[in-house]
């Protein structure tokens, strides 16, 4: 009886023993080959082998589908991402401490595997932990990524793996030279240090001209007091049609505006709507555009006419370019606010 006890018990030894021999063995066949091409390629039977138990290694499984029949977009956009992952994990552990394995699974070639997790949407990760081992978890199925938000990078899924496999090596990402764009930026580079070099003289003159900073101030404030950053910000039609077919330039009422409406008034002087017109000052009104123009030329171009015949048709031509625009922009008014009394022919 005693015999029969010492030769079960040596059986089991020899059991355990060649079981770990089989399954770290297993491991170092995968790792091999990976070390040669990975990702590793999977039909049905090895991907059944891959991740059958016991397992004493992770494995990182991606199921995807980049046949041109399927048209996953998403498949093809990360698929690069997954291959620099796997590289730059397998350049950074080829000693396979980190004891984990990258595949990828095809539809084509494994159609029935994507049955049996129910997928409905691809791609998705599959990361099977070990079951044996000192990394061995209690939980058997595996962990899943989705790609709900679209295409991820690499650093998003090295993150995520890493996470999973707390007190083991998780090797960085190291991306490859774009030696193409590197090219094209040292040469952009060169060609504009030349071209700067031979135009400065020319630049700098244009720079240190006072009309064009005025002008650059000008449309600088025009744009940000006309209303288009509230164009922007609201996202307004540039213009709207009305019950007879036809096309409003302007909408009705202070809260609202149209995108050629603020380029009209923009034309013709700095304007903000504000809901009681008392508060606009001569000065808020002559500020830029139709309006600032005339009268500045009225102001200072008119004196400089040493004819008077000359100097009185000046004077009269640009009055009446600033009467027409204080009655356009009184009709403005009006449109805006119906309610509004008051008005200069000929835009009544």
């Amino acid at each position: 009886m005693i015999l029969i006890k010492k030769i079960f018990f040596i059986y089991l030894h020899i059991t355990g023993i060649t079981a770990k021999s089989f399954v770290e063995d297993r491991y170092e066949q995968y790792h091999a080959r990976s070390i040669h091409s990975t990702p590793l390629k999977l039909d049905e039977s090895s991907y059944n082998k891959l991740v059958s138990d016991p397992r004493d290694y992770s494995v990182a499984v991606l199921l995807t589908a980049k046949d041109a029949r399927f048209g996953c977009q998403l498949c093809h956009q990360f698929d690069p991402e997954w291959d620099l992952l796997s590289k730059s994990w397998k350049n950074g552990d080829k000693l396979g401490e980190s004891r984990l394995i990258f595949a990828t699974l095809d539809f084509t070639a494994g159609r029935n595997i994507f049955q049996s997790f129910g997928l409905q949407t691809v791609p998705v990760l599959m990361l099977f932990q070990p079951t044996h081992g000192k990394h061995a978890v209690s939980e058997a199925s595996p962990l899943r990524f989705d790609f709900n938000n679209g295409p991820h990078s690499a650093e998003r899924i090295h993150s995520w793996i890493s996470r999973h496999l707390s007190g083991r090596l998780h090797p960085p990402i190291r991306r490859p030279i774009k030696w193409k764009n590197l090219t094209l930026i040292l040469t952009s580079a060169v060609v504009l240090i030349s071209f700067v070099s031979v135009s400065l003289p020319y630049i700098l003159h244009v720079l240190q001209n006072r009309n064009t900073w005025a002008a650059i101030s000008l449309i600088s404030i025009l744009l940000f007091t006309s209303g288009h950053m509230f164009n922007h910000i609201r996202k307004v039609p540039y213009v709207t049609g009305n019950e007879r077919g036809g096309i409003n330039y302007f909408a009705g009422g202070f809260s609202s505006q149209l995108g050629l409406e603020t380029q009209i008034i923009a034309a013709i002087c700095e304007f903000n709507w504000h809901p009681d017109l008392s508060k606009k000052t001569l000065i808020d009104i002559f500020t830029d555009g139709l309006l600032a123009f005339a009268t500045i030329s009225l102001a200072l171009k008119a004196p400089r006419v040493l004819h008077p015949a000359a100097q009185q048709v000046v004077v009269i031509a640009w009055s009446l370019v600033i009467f027409l625009t204080y009655s356009l922009l009184l009709r403005v008014f009006r449109i805006k606010n119906g309610g509004y009394p008051f008005w200069l022919p000929p835009f009544s």
